[in-house]
């Protein structure tokens, strides 16, 4: 079969995309009635975020949106993925709506739409109004019907403009770093103790879903973050601490919203009336978003875990299974592997799992930190371009050999607030001085730019 002259020919229908996230980007934290975040909290504890960084003016997105939808447009994206701020659109994350924070969004969403461009927004990107979490946060079952309510009040808004919702972005990043280890907000290292956290997630989720179809949305997924588990050798020791890890990190997550079902021994943890919330938590998708970035290497605990899989944090001790060095691979800036080939494992290991029952799939994220700075106003940032180029073809491959994907968002848009690492990691086509605030399209912008005007020949 003669190799296709285009490598990124991935047909008219295919939607090109990228992704940001409210706390990341907007700034302006007490402006026009905002309520604080746990981000925000966290953020203000010492120790907590490289260089005592916050995302209190971000990429100041909240002001410049104008400028960065045409920034959007001129690079010929079909859809922009952005997150609405909970404590934006709901202050205290209950009670009636903030009307200047819906109004922003009213702003950006008609702005998206003028230049031709789909919103296709998340509800949660884990900025929690820190009043819910004083009652417990994702805790606490009562933030499930918390976080329906706020998906009314979004649907009543915007369905008739929004052609794309995603109600959660990565549960288990917030289970595992934000309630298990502590190294994201709201900061609490529980372990084990955690799992409820994932359950009200995933309860929200399908809440969040009959809420939305109810005021009249439709089109609905979620991003999850997912990736392959390689035992670290072929010893029964290794294979069974990987696996444990895969069931934990992914399918604990995918299962109940695909299958209706946690996979073994899980479920037999969960609080509450298990079986009816799964129930709820497997109400029909349109399609499920998938995250990702690198995969892990897993064995059994030798004491000497490599923090890099948890971008650095320490990992907690007595857990059955430990991160391994992926010291064979080229890695990002962040010290996270590019192994390409990965990307097209998963996607073929969903297809396989969840045969005729899994729907079609967007990759809602999927991109690289490479700190490249500004050299006479030119960003140079070859090693993001080789990446992409390796990824996507990546990608391709899954889709020829049948998983059905529709679209793609690089993460991200923009240069900004990379969590705990604060502004020390660049995953962004545009670059940010976060002195001045300046946008500097890179190379990568261009070359993206062009891999989507091609893909439409």
């Amino acid at each position: 079969m003669p190799v296709p002259s285009n490598p990124f020919a991935f047909g008219p229908d295919f939607l090109w995309g990228v992704s940001t996230s409210a706390y990341q980007i907007e700034g302006a934290v007490t402006e026009d009635g905002r309520g604080p975040s746990t981000w925000d909290t966290f953020c203000a504890e010492p120790g907590r975020i490289v260089n005592g960084d916050t995302g209190a003016v971000a990429c100041d997105h909240y002001h410049r949106y104008v400028e960065d939808v045409a920034l959007l447009r001129e690079l010929g994206v079909d859809v922009y993925r952005f997150s609405f701020s909970w404590p934006r659109v709901q202050p205290g994350g209950k009670g009636l709506a903030n009307g200047a924070g819906l109004d922003f969004y009213d702003r950006l969403i008609d702005e998206l739409l003028a230049a031709g461009i789909k919103p296709a927004p998340t509800l949660y990107h884990w900025d929690t109004p820190q009043e819910l979490e004083d009652d417990g946060g994702w805790l606490n079952r009562d933030i499930t019907e918390r976080f329906a309510d706020y998906a009314t009040i979004l649907a009543e808004r915007f369905a008739e403009r929004v052609p794309l919702w995603m109600t959660i972005n990565e549960p288990m990043v917030l289970t595992l770093l934000g309630y298990g280890m502590g190294g994201h907000a709201p900061g609490k290292s529980l372990g084990f103790e955690a799992l409820p956290v994932a359950h009200h997630l995933l309860l929200a989720h399908g809440r969040a879903v009959q809420a939305l179809r109810a005021g009249g949305a439709s089109n609905i997924g979620l991003a999850s973050n997912h990736s392959p588990t390689w035992p670290a050798s072929d010893s029964a020791e290794d294979v069974e601490a990987a696996g444990l890890y895969d069931n934990l990190i992914n399918w604990m997550f995918a299962d109940p919203i695909v299958l209706g079902e946690y996979p073994a021994g899980i479920g037999d943890g969960m609080p509450g009336p298990v079986a009816e919330d799964l129930k709820i938590i497997s109400t029909p998708i349109d399609w499920f978003g998938l995250n990702h970035y690198a995969p892990a290497r897993v064995g059994a605990p030798t004491g000497n875990p490599d923090t890099a899989a948890t971008d650095g944090l320490p990992i907690p001790e007595g857990l059955p299974f430990e991160p391994r060095a992926m010291d064979d691979y080229p890695k990002t800036d962040f010290g996270w592997p590019i192994v390409p080939e990965a990307f097209g494992e998963v996607l073929r290991t969903f297809k396989t799992r969840y045969g005729d029952k899994l729907p079609p799939i967007y990759i809602t994220e999927n991109g690289c930190a490479i700190n490249d700075e500004p050299v006479d106003g030119v960003v140079e940032d070859q090693r993001r371009i080789d990446y992409l180029d390796g990824y996507l073809r990546s990608l391709k491959g899954a889709i020829d050999d049948g998983v059905d994907v529709r679209g793609y968002f690089q993460w991200s848009l923009l240069d900004n607030f990379e969590w705990a690492a604060g502004y020390t990691q660049r995953f962004g086509l545009i670059h940010v001085d976060y002195e001045t605030l300046t946008r500097t399209p890179k190379a990568s912008y261009h070359w993206y730019r062009d891999v989507i005007a091609k893909s439409r020949e």
